[in-house]
């Protein structure tokens, strides 16, 4: 494989397969809230967060972890400044204590905290500004959940960083045009494992750790014990429970890590934890197991290349195309075969809506892996979908920039109406 796209690709993983304690928007926010902390030098006296719409529809109904069950912006941006270790990024609450659970709850009630709509154009806008003792601190986020692009005390720019506006609904980082299906197939079963090892151990301890959890606790609509006790303990339904179940724990508040896929945490347990399943099942190599979900996280990565990291249409949908992608890799398909699942799939279930996160997601993600296996079956059965069909056209990288399109333009009036109604009561 050319070398130049075999370390893209490791590049890639290394900087979608990161750590992630709770849903990832308010982490966000947390994270940005700890900075401004940082920056001010001390505890503020008033914290003022403006975020765009899709920030605010994604943290509105959603348990920020380790704050005792508390939702909302006010909540994160809280425990960011009175608890948050901003070197940790997306894991910023992970070593809040119990008394510092109680200084939140004080802090939101003898301070201000208060939330506005951003004035940046931008799908992905987060600006926290503390105050306290006479100075002033801002921190801004952008695009991708840890794009730092401003900092400020007082009247003095401590970082400046260009941002343009089309950049804020695309992927930062290794240049995603690399990414193709045959490419990462190929890349898949000639990388050295050793470059990609640690971030898959990784993954698959932390999202089947929250898994069990999800499926061993009582947490949110308990998604994942529902489908086992309904549909029985066959591998596909095990499949979607595992997943389910995690998202459950999750958007529960669990306080256990995530490793996410581009950027969110849900994607991450969608791409994973199926083909870990269906791994076991099968009973492959750790090696096999390994190179599966190579596959499964770059199909999903470059699925949500063209869509960006939010919008109306379902991040669920990619990963559960990715998860059916990697098990046709564990299945012994190659280019062709994962090229059917994948138009398969997301000709299924595009335009599933997201309507932020919250309980019902763990449902989403039992949706989006159905679709996947369903996809998988069907090329395994020599039957697809073809050109002409909806949104499929001939060629499974013209469909994933069809896909792209429907979901980063098509949906933006979608997401508005979305938003209006999640927040016309005043709730957000």
């Amino acid at each position: 494989m050319d070398q130049e796209v075999y370390d893209a690709y490791v590049a890639i993983l290394e900087e979608e397969l990161v750590c992630a304690m709770g849903c990832t928007e308010p982490i966000a926010v947390a994270y940005c809230a700890a900075l401004a902390r940082q920056t001010l030098g001390a505890l503020p006296e008033r914290v003022e967060v403006a975020a765009s719409a899709n920030i605010i529809k994604n943290v509105k109904s959603v348990v920020v972890p380790n704050t005792g069950g508390a939702r909302g912006i006010e909540a994160a941006a809280a425990a960011g400044v009175v608890a948050g270790n901003a070197d940790a990024k997306l894991e910023v609450l992970a070593g809040v204590t119990g008394e510092q659970i109680t200084e939140m709850r004080d802090f939101l009630a003898t301070h201000d905290v208060t939330v506005a709509p951003s004035e940046r154009p931008w799908i992905f806008d987060i600006q926290v500004r503390a105050s306290g003792n006479g100075h002033e601190a801002l921190c801004e986020i952008a695009g991708s959940h840890t794009n730092v692009i401003r900092v400020e005390r007082d009247s003095e720019v401590l970082l400046d960083t260009p941002f343009e506006e089309d950049a804020g609904e695309k992927d930062a980082g290794t240049d995603r045009s690399y990414l193709s299906i045959e490419k990462i197939v190929e890349f898949a079963g000639t990388v050295n494992l050793d470059d990609v090892k640690q971030l898959l151990g990784r993954q698959i301890a932390c999202n089947m750790a929250i898994a069990r959890e999800g499926l061993e606790g009582e947490w949110g609509a308990n998604i994942g014990s529902v489908l086992l006790s309904a549909y029985g303990d066959g591998v596909a339904n095990r499949a979607k429970a595992w997943a389910a179940a995690g998202s459950d724990a999750r958007m529960g508040g669990c306080e256990l890590p995530v490793v996410i896929n581009s950027g969110s945490g849900n994607q991450g347990l969608t791409a994973s934890v199926p083909v870990i399943v269906y791994a076991q099942e099968l009973g492959v190599s750790h090696e096999e197991l390994l190179r599966a979900l190579v596959v499964s996280n770059l199909v999903t990565i470059h699925l949500k290349t063209g869509i960006g990291r939010l919008s109306a249409y379902c991040g669920a949908t990619s990963a559960g195309a990715g998860a059916a992608a990697g098990i046709t890799y564990l299945y012994g398909g190659r280019a062709d075969e994962i090229a059917h699942t994948v138009v398969n799939a997301i000709a299924i279930d595009s335009g599933m809506v997201c309507d932020g996160a919250k309980a019902s997601c763990a449902a989403k993600i039992a949706s989006a892996v159905e679709a996947g296996l369903l996809g998988m079956q069907m090329q395994s059965q020599g039957k697809q979908f073809y050109g002409g069909d909806g949104i499929v056209v001939k060629g499974v990288e013209n469909t994933i920039r069809n896909v792209g399109v429907l979901a980063a333009q098509g949906m933006r009036e979608t997401d508005r109406t979305i938003i209006e109604l999640m927040c016309g009561s005043g709730a957000c």
